[in-house]
């Protein structure tokens, strides 16, 4: 079993920066790609951005230039940095994994339970 914990979000004025951390814990495991993803209200989840396990990278268009994703493989943490936040980027963001669990050899998709971004205008 593996655990997904998100921190760093937040309220911050438009224009702000946060920066957004998932730790991930647990027996036995290998992380394989992570990503972010948001829900704003009333809105479907979409994905902000992935990372593979080498750091290729893939942003959603409309966070292209402002968001950076990173990770830190000997920390099984995964980073967003976020730039130049505006009132549309609020919402939960979730971290999300694909975890190899090195007990059983199986692969599962993990979920954080979400931090919540609010960009003040």
């Amino acid at each position: 079993q593996v655990q997904l914990v998100e921190s760093g979000g937040g309220l911050v004025q438009a224009g702000g920066s946060l920066r957004l951390s998932c730790a991930a814990s647990g027996r036995r495991f290998q992380l394989n790609a992570m990503g972010w993803y948001r829900q704003a209200p009333g809105k479907q989840r979409e994905l902000v951005a992935t990372i593979t396990s080498g750091g290729s990278t893939n942003y959603a268009d409309s966070v292209k230039g402002r968001f950076t994703i990173s990770r830190d493989n000997t920390k099984n943490t995964v980073y967003l940095q976020m730039n130049s936040l505006q009132p549309e980027d609020t919402a939960v963001y979730y971290c999300n994994a694909q975890v190899l669990l090195l007990t059983t050899f199986t692969v599962g998709d993990y979920w954080g339970q979400g931090t919540q971004v609010t960009v003040s205008s």
